[in-house]
């Protein structure tokens, strides 16, 4: 397929500039995958879609302030955007810099430590950061929360809450797992009410995820690399749901990415490691039954991950109807609910 087959029309205004005041207030747009229709719902009604023993999965993961300033010796300004943490002390890592700078470069942080260039990953960068200090304490004390490249404003106290999910615990990622945004204690107590289970998988997103697409021919695309555990205990609570006729419902792209990865010959195993698995249509999805997602970018990675879900023609149907409705989009906009089985109410 070619990354021209996932381009569609999107008004500037209608990318999320900041979060809703109450997370739950989203709308959500409604999939019936087998007779291709949809519905424009909100969000806080996500339990009445979903049914005793179904099981939501979510993302652990907690975002650094993996954002940092910095200058070189000469003076010159670096911003630095951590992709992965690798080490207690080093990283690889996006910079921001008029001249490209060599290994052995030492950049001068706001504090006064330093980080040194070790060398490069095709478009990355490898730092070790001087600071006798771990690495997450350092970002902890001087790092900002790394909004995505759409968002055209600087982050502020606010974004230390609202781009992090509710349950996150995990540190690692430097973007949000992003359908996560939407739960609050609110609907996360009526769906426990109401019998639905949770479980979680921890993957650490890294800002490749904003990469763009840059191959016409979608075979010769390389994914970023991210990390990812599947733990026993979780694979144990698919199995039984899916036993006894529950459902399955990744919370985001990056759950249904943890869980084909450690999917091997049709069967979900605990697996910890690195993941570059790239989904699009003709890859065939098994770990799950239905995905809670945000509306994703044009010609991205996550576009093509869900399309191979529910169809290329019916995603792009469903979100030229959300453009036409005025949906927001990206990391604070709203979300879709996709049903593979049928949307009836549980």
């Amino acid at each position: 397929m070619k990354k021209s087959d996932f381009n569609f029309d999107l008004p500037p205004e209608l990318i999320a500039q900041a979060p809703l005041a109450q997370r739950s207030a989203s709308r959500l747009l409604l999939l019936d995958v087998p007779v291709r229709t949809w519905q424009d719902r909100m969000f806080r009604e996500l339990p009445a879609f979903l049914r005793p023993g179904d099981l939501l999965v979510f993302n652990d993961t907690r975002v650094l302030p993996a954002r940092l300033h910095g200058h070189k010796p000469s003076g010159g300004a670096v911003e630095i955007l951590i992709e992965r943490v690798i080490g207690t002390h080093e990283a690889i890592v996006q910079l921001g810099v008029s001249k490209k700078p060599r290994p052995g470069t030492a950049i001068v942080l706001a504090d006064g430590s330093q980080a040194t260039v070790l060398g490069r990953e095709e478009s990355f960068f490898h730092l070790r950061f001087e600071s006798p200090e771990p690495l997450e304490r350092l970002l902890a004390r001087l790092g900002e929360m790394p909004l995505p490249p759409y968002i055209s404003r600087h982050a502020d106290a606010s974004d230390m809450e609202r781009y992090q999910t509710v349950y996150a615990r995990e540190p690692g990622a430097v973007a949000a797992p992003t359908a996560g945004l939407h739960f609050d204690d609110g609907v996360l107590g009526q769906l426990r009410d109401k019998g639905v289970d949770f479980g979680y998988v921890t993957l650490h997103v890294g800002a490749g995820t904003f990469q763009p697409v840059r191959s016409e021919d979608l075979a010769h695309h390389h994914m970023h690399r991210e990390w990812l555990n599947v733990g026993a205990g979780l694979v144990d609570q698919i199995h039984r749901t899916r036993r006894a006729g529950g459902r399955v419902i990744a919370v985001g792209t990056t759950v249904v990415r943890a869980l084909e990865s450690a999917t091997v010959e049709g069967v979900l195993r605990p697996f910890a490691g690195e993941t570059q698995i790239f989904i699009f249509p003709g890859y065939r999805i098994t770990s799950i039954d239905g995905l809670i997602t945000n509306f994703h970018l044009p010609q991205s990675t996550l576009l093509m991950l869900v399309s191979a879900l529910a169809g290329r023609e019916y995603i792009l149907g469903a979100y030229e109807h959300a453009v036409k409705q005025r949906y927001r989009f990206f990391s604070y906009g709203d979300a879709m609910l996709i049903l593979p089985q049928g949307a009836q109410v549980g």
